[in-house]
């Protein structure tokens, strides 16, 4: 008896009562359940009115073909020919996606190039629009009764127009404002987390500091260093001579790692960008360098900015890293875009002009802090470019300023000697007297401050009305009497020193010199 379905035996036979059909159990349950009817008849059913039907072991017989010799060898001849068609197709299958993904690769590849040369392109294009804003006519301005914009710039008098005249500026956008404001922010909270680190040399270790290594980087024939950065993340230090040259010293392994070479006179000021293969000079041929590492690991000059009339003595970066002011003897401090190389702002303060001779942005970045040739020290919100408090009590030019890393201080430096300033309160409450200080530096846990003048003296930072200690005087080992320059290395291990002679020298624990061994003073 066979299935009405299926037509096979059933191997689960059931019997309908209403039509008395036999049915394979599982074919039959499964078509009530979708359709509710008998299959043949078209009677209604349910699963009650299906009965199992007991019956003995049913055994089916073999397939013909396979009950004897032939009919296994013509199944397995079949089978194998099955198995050569589909790996056939297999290989046509594998050998069109090799030839697409190779096809793919040399479009990525293509792609690449054309993405590398659009990239020079816009790089030679920004170049290009970057000097001819700077060739811009000037754009005369209507004087006003204080001489002042609101954006900070003085409006020009009749007797200023011809070369040397200010240039219109884009100026500041509220992008780059919100930029700023959003770094300042982030900078502000982690300012409040943040904790001196373990590994920070210690006082008792600064007590023991002696001179490690002396090397002489720049020309015989113009000695003297007058400014000096260090890049903590590499440890490579980078001065800037008298000789018109800038230096870059690895001072781990010893070697000078690049000379920069461009300037016509003496560099004023240098400073990395952040940890990127960027540097920024200054000098006194009125213009500014932006430097750019390439693959064979020299520097070459991607930008020379010409926007000031007068020596250009500081440049500063913010702390975003894409932004960096410089500050000269025209009156002026100028805000510039760093990949650009554009001047977005320059400003001067129009009721008090000065000539500026130092600059630092506060850690946070919405405040810089600008030394004068004139005694004065001016503070800017750099957002709306305004002058918003000055201090005075200084004797000649201030030579350099610099933030503490918690923000609360300013340190300034003149021939006078060092004034520290409370940032909340706008006055000075301590001041120390060496004569002719050319340097002031907080190291960048804000522990330790590092004055230069005729020797080098190291304190340990306090509060407003606690004392300041001295910790350690090093003396100037290069006979001129005048060291320019002090920076703090990584965790304060070592204090790099620069004079008036041609050499860099490192003063740390006696043992810790890693460098190879140095040229001594010539």
């Amino acid at each position: 008896m066979n299935c009405a379905i299926s037509g096979e035996v059933p191997e689960e036979p059931v019997v309908s009562k209403k039509s008395g059909l036999l049915y394979e159990k599982r074919l039959i349950e499964r078509h009530i359940l979708d359709f509710g009817k008998c299959p043949v008849t078209g009677e209604p059913h349910t699963i009650e009115d299906i009965v199992p039907i007991k019956t003995g072991k049913i055994v089916k017989p073999k397939a013909l073909h396979a009950s004897s010799i032939p009919g296994l060898l013509g199944a397995f001849q079949t089978e194998w020919d099955s198995l050569i068609l589909s790996n056939f197709s297999l290989e046509q299958q594998l050998h069109t996606a090799r030839q697409e993904l190779s096809h793919a690769l040399y479009q990525h590849d293509a792609a690449c190039r054309v993405i590398a040369r659009l990239k020079n392109e816009r790089d030679e294009s920004r170049q290009l629009l970057a000097e001819a804003e700077r060739q811009l006519p000037a754009v005369p301005e209507v004087s006003t009764a204080n001489a002042a914009l609101s954006n900070g710039k003085r409006a020009m008098d009749d007797g200023e127009q011809g070369p040397d005249a200010k240039k219109m500026r884009l100026g500041i956008s509220a992008e780059v404002i919100t930029e700023l404001t959003d770094c300042n922010a982030a900078l502000s909270q982690q300012r409040k987390k943040r904790q001196i680190p373990k590994t920070l040399a210690s006082i008792d270790a600064l007590e023991k500091f002696t001179q490690l290594s002396s090397h002489p980087l720049h020309k015989t024939n113009k000695p003297g260093i007058f400014s000096m950065d260090i890049l903590h993340s590499k440890d490579i230090i980078a001065t800037g001579g008298i000789d018109t040259t800038a230096v870059l010293f690895d001072r781990p392994s010893g070697q000078i790692l690049s000379t920069l070479t461009g300037h016509s006179k003496k560099v004023t000021s240098i400073k990395f960008v952040g940890d990127a293969d960027l540097v920024l000079t200054a000098s006194s041929d009125k213009t500014v360098r932006i430097w750019g590492s390439s693959e064979d690991g020299n520097y070459s000059c991607r930008h020379t900015l010409k926007d000031h009339s007068a020596e250009v003595r500081a440049v500063t970066v913010h702390a975003t890293n894409k932004y960096f002011v410089s500050a000269s003897l025209d009156s002026t401090w100028c805000f510039y875009d760093l990949s650009s190389g554009l001047c977005l702002a320059q400003v001067t303060d129009g009721s008090d002009e000065v000539d500026y001779t130092a600059a630092a942005f506060h850690p946070d970045g919405l405040i810089l802090g600008t030394g004068t040739a004139q005694s004065i020290v001016k503070i800017w919100d750099v957002k709306s470019q305004a002058n918003v408090a000055k201090f005075g009590g200084h004797t000649g030019e201030i030579t350099s300023v610099s933030f503490s890393e918690n923000g609360y201080f300013l340190a300034t430096a003149a021939l006078d000697g060092v004034r520290l300033w409370d940032l909340r309160k706008l006055k000075n409450f301590r001041t120390f007297d060496f004569p002719d200080a050319n340097s002031v530096e907080f190291d960048h846990s804000g522990s330790y401050l590092g004055i230069a003048a005729s020797d080098i003296r190291v304190f340990q930072t306090a509060s407003v009305k606690a004392e300041w200690n001295p910790i350690k005087t090093l003396p100037d080992l290069s006979g001129t009497g005048k060291a320019t320059c002090v920076k703090f290395g990584p965790d304060s291990k070592y204090i790099a020193v620069a004079s008036m002679d041609r050499n860099l020298r490192i003063f740390g624990l006696p043992g810790d010199d890693n460098t190879e061994d140095s040229a001594q003073d010539s």
